[in-house]
């Protein structure tokens, strides 16, 4: 489980750098959901082998009547959800009135509260650091957000408290709890009655179990021999407990589910077609790297207008990603729910190609014979040969000589290939390449300047 932690502070203490510097890009996961305030961000990072969860909130304590106002809204959402407090203040400003009043309020929290002292470049940190040891805060880090100083440090204290979890989430043979499937989705979209289809339908065995994560609830159970594991961030089995999640919807629950998924079946309302909402799902789903099955549910609901009308919309929308396969049903009646499971197989079983490395080469051979790649500098690009570098998704690694100067295009290309080749279906595919060293250019530089040598000496006799 990754641990989550909560950014904290007044307006204009560097929460949002931080937040950009944690998890190294300004594209991090937006969550603009109803029910969740928007100033909160989500973002995901990692440092060494140890990934984590960012939540970014908006400024508390606008002057003193923002001090003694309650903590907003987003704020104590985001203090419920977190593992851990990063309590920003500003090293230039010095302590303020705001910052004890926020000081008070995280010592009430029974969470780890980390104090973090940004905007220290060019300070003394001990100086920069000294007064605000007065809010009583023992874990104290002086950063500077804008550069990263100090940031990997204060991240390998904070991240040392939690345990390291194992990542079986790309083990693809799990015999334990078969092909992990997380059911995600907008509230009302049909999520909990799908959930009830799937394990009510030819189910041998069904039995509830605490989920790995907290705040999931994960359904072992077989059908048809084969196991599965329903990952669902609701817990739908207890509707009369919904109202203690307090959200429906929580971007964390889904970001942990992902995570520990092989399979997402990303469930959308055929009436309202896909939303802005389950597009930040989806981009999250791929850039997580997990296969994805998109069911389009109260199918039965639509005149045959309307259907040709979101048929249209999701091919528009979905050319991005052209794999991603989609799959009409109607949870309420049962329609469509089985032909999930073969959809879900190919999923799965497309997320760990079986391919050999000498396979793999031959394929690449053929792209490379049917399309060269492009010349960089004085000399074309040469790939040698390829082999699988992982599952979950699919990684192919590619070694040639100057083959990190591989442009977008080609790698476009050699990745559509692979998956039409390998017969891919609803799961990206990463291509990486390495660069071989050529053991031959050092002499050959050497050669070129013991000529540059040879050549100055025979200037010289000339003019003699």
């Amino acid at each position: 489980m990754k641990p989550v932690l909560a950014l904290v502070g007044r307006p204009n203490v560097g929460k949002s750098t931080l937040f950009n510097r944690l998890t190294r890009s300004r594209d991090a996961l937006v969550a603009d959901f109803p029910g969740l305030t928007r100033d909160r961000k989500y973002g995901t990072g990692q440092v060494g082998e140890r990934p984590y969860v960012v939540i970014d909130t908006g400024g508390i304590g606008e002057g003193l009547e923002g001090v003694e106002a309650p903590m907003t809204e987003q704020a104590s959402a985001a203090l419920q959800e977190a593992d851990a407090v990063l309590f920003l203040v500003d090293g230039r400003a010095g302590l303020t009135a705001a910052d004890e009043q926020l000081a008070r309020d995280m010592r009430a929290l029974n969470k780890p509260v980390h104090l973090v002292v940004n905007k220290t470049d060019g300070l003394d940190e001990d100086t920069a650091s000294a007064e605000f040891f007065a809010l009583g805060l023992t874990r104290v880090h002086a950063v500077a957000a804008v550069h990263g100083r100090g940031v990997r440090r204060m991240m390998d204290e904070i991240l040392a408290e939690f345990p390291a979890a194992p990542d079986d989430a790309r083990d693809g043979q799990d015999d334990e709890s078969g092909i992990k499937v997380a059911i995600l989705g907008r509230p009302n979209v049909g999520k909990s009655t799908l959930v009830n289809r799937l394990l009510g339908e030819e189910r041998v065995v069904v039995y509830d179990m605490a989920g790995t994560t907290r705040d999931t609830i994960s359904i072992p159970f077989e059908r048809q021999g084969r196991r599965y594991t329903l990952i669902d961030t609701a817990g739908i089995r207890r509707r009369g407990k919904v109202f203690e999640a307090v959200e429906k919807f929580s971007v964390i629950k889904a970001m942990q589910a992902v995570e520990d998924a092989h399979v997402v079946l990303l469930v959308i309302d055929a009436r309202e077609g896909l939303t802005e909402q389950d597009l930040h799902l989806l981009g999250y789903i791929i850039e997580a790297g997990r296969s994805v099955v998109m069911a389009v549910n109260k199918w039965d609901g639509l005149s045959v207008d309307h259907r040709e009308q979101v048929k249209a919309e999701l091919g528009r929308r979905l050319q991005f990603a052209p794999w991603i396969r989609t799959h009409t049903i109607s949870a309420l009646h049962g329609t469509g729910v089985g032909d999930l499971y073969p959809y879900i197989h190919r999923a799965w079983e497309s997320a760990y190609p079986k391919v050999s490395t000498a396979q793999l080469t031959r394929m690449m051979e053929e792209m490379v014979a049917r399309h060269q790649p492009p010349v960089v500098g004085r000399n074309r690009i040469k790939l040698r040969y390829a082999h699988i570098g992982g599952g979950n998704p699919p990684r192919i690694i590619i070694h040639g000589s100057k083959a990190d100067s591989v442009p977008a295009a080609y790698q476009r290309y050699l990745e559509n290939r692979f998956r039409e080749l390998l017969k891919l279906e609803g799961t990206p595919v990463r291509v990486e390449f390495k660069s071989s060293a050529n053991p031959y250019e050092g002499k050959k530089n050497e050669l070129t300047e013991r000529q540059i040598r040879r050549k100055k000496r025979l200037m010289k006799h000339v003019k003699r």
